[in-house]
């Protein structure tokens, strides 16, 4: 029998947190925090499963030895290499999961062939190697003799299926002999399928998607499916996975999801309590995220950056109960964590020439992360010298506090003053020894950023 692992983002809190429970750590930060410091928070926070979206070295390392078990990843842009060869294949399996496989090294459990890789949005890019990238990974843990205990998996967006109710559901046409070969493949190999599903991604993109119908809280009008009553999307997403699965002759493979909302949804996991389909039924389940990341592509929406449960200090954003059991208490922050000087850049008001303002606002954003600039977020509603000194000190600490980085035409000076506000907090960076260097655009688009910052100089 197959297994399904569903990621999902949620509410949590620390030592015997839900079992089945584990993380998304990500990376994507101008400043990550040290993984020996990350690796520390999750055991503090009894936090027993995490999933990687690569094979960083550094976090590897840091794992190796602390029995939390892992899912290490191959990022999209490698499915071809992996797919064209089985040499390549059984390469990576060597250098990213063989190596660490001992007594006191990394307890990896799967390998994640890709993510997301037949998002509409790809327009089919993936299509055709992500089956074979899955096979050779698979078949090279076989042949290394650790395809017993470590599985590959491929982490698919909800939007592989889609129905009118939970017990219609049904592949993508486009997709379906496709999706049909990879449920297979992974039966065979007692693999998990693995989903993202993101309630709130539903409510941010369909306004006319019922608020109620994200949580767990019970709506007015369930969804009516036979006489099974549906009152939350993750319940009505799940079980119509489980019926398309169903149509391709797996109904009753395990799913791994993946998670993007909390309180709720750690309750239910602590009383295994299932769904309409699979009640009473443990699911493995991994919240995104741990910690925000302020160079994630924006793309899809400013939230992205901030996804995490903590802050890009390891620090907790609110009470969460990991638990499940009503221990509403504030997560375990990350530990020996080192600031950069509390040195600031801000507008200089002594400017005498600021026609090109905007031009560096545009510039500061393009390199730095203004999104907490964004409307309704914490620091919108400044004024125009406002804007413009969160923009130019989201650049000088992301260029870890650099002397020229505070100049801007002119146009900014340093200070030991924090101009934090009631509303608006004015970050520190942390000291990493893998600061990243932003001399390129790393995500942002130009247009995009561009027009934030004349939305900003309007304020």
């Amino acid at each position: 029998m197959a297994r399904v692992v569903v990621m999902v983002a949620a509410m949590a809190v620390w030592w015997a947190a839900v079992e089945g429970l584990g993380m998304n750590w990500g990376t994507q930060a101008t400043h990550p925090l040290p993984p020996k410091a990350v690796v520390q928070l999750l055991k503090d926070n009894g936090i027993t499963k995490v999933k990687l979206f690569d094979t960083d070295f550094a976090a590897m390392s840091a794992l190796a030895g602390s029995g939390v078990e892992v899912m290490v990843a191959i990022p999209n842009k490698d499915l071809d290499t992996m797919a064209s060869d089985y040499g390549n294949a059984k390469d990576w399996v060597k250098k990213n999961v063989k190596r660490y496989d001992f007594d006191g090294g990394v307890t990896i459990k799967y390998v994640a062939v890709g993510n997301e890789p037949f998002l509409k949005a790809y327009n089919g890019s993936f299509i055709n190697i992500t089956l074979p990238a899955l096979q050779n990974i698979q078949n090279a843990l076989n042949d290394a003799g650790i395809g017993d205990r470590i599985k590959a998996t491929v982490p698919l967006n909800a939007d592989v299926y889609e129905s009118t109710v939970p017990s219609a559901g049904r592949f993508r046409p486009e997709i379906t002999g496709l999706m049909t070969d990879i449920v297979k493949f992974l039966a065979k190999n007692n693999a998990p399928f693995t989903v993202n599903i993101y309630p709130f991604l539903s409510l941010y993109l369909d306004e006319h998607f019922p608020f109620d119908f994200a949580f767990f809280d019970g709506v007015s009008t369930p969804v009516n499916d036979g006489g099974i009553m549906y009152t939350n999307v993750f319940d009505a997403n799940f079980d119509t996975l489980v019926a398309a699965l169903k149509a391709v002759g797996h109904g009753d493979m395990p799913i791994i999801v993946a998670q993007r909302f909390y309180a709720g949804l750690l309750k239910r996991l602590a009383a295994n309590v299932g769904t309409p389909a699979r009640p009473n039924q443990y699911i493995e389940m991994y919240l995104f995220g741990l910690v925000d990341e302020d160079m994630k592509s924006v793309a899809p929406g400013n939230f992205e950056r901030h996804w995490g449960v903590l802050r890009y200090d390891g620090q907790p954003k609110f009470a969460m109960d990991l638990t499940g059991q009503g221990q509403n208490t504030m997560l375990v922050p990350a530990k020996g964590v080192e600031y950069l000087p509390k040195t600031w850049c801000v507008i200089n008001t002594n400017a005498k020439d600021v026609s090109k303002l905007g031009d560096n606002i545009n510039f500061a954003c393009t390199y730095a992360d203004c999104t907490p600039l964004g409307y309704g977020s914490s620091c919108n509603g400044m004024d125009t010298n406002g804007n413009a000194s969160y923009a130019f000190n989201a650049y000088f600490q992301a260029q870890s506090q650099k002397e020229e980085a505070c100049n801007f035409q002119g146009l900014a000076v340093p200070t030991e003053t924090d101009p934090t506000t009631a509303q608006c907090n004015f970050t520190i960076q942390i000291k990493s020894a893998a600061a990243v260097a932003t001399a390129a655009a790393p995500v942002a688009a130009g247009a995009v950023v561009a027009a934030l910052a004349q939305v900003l100089l309007l304020w």
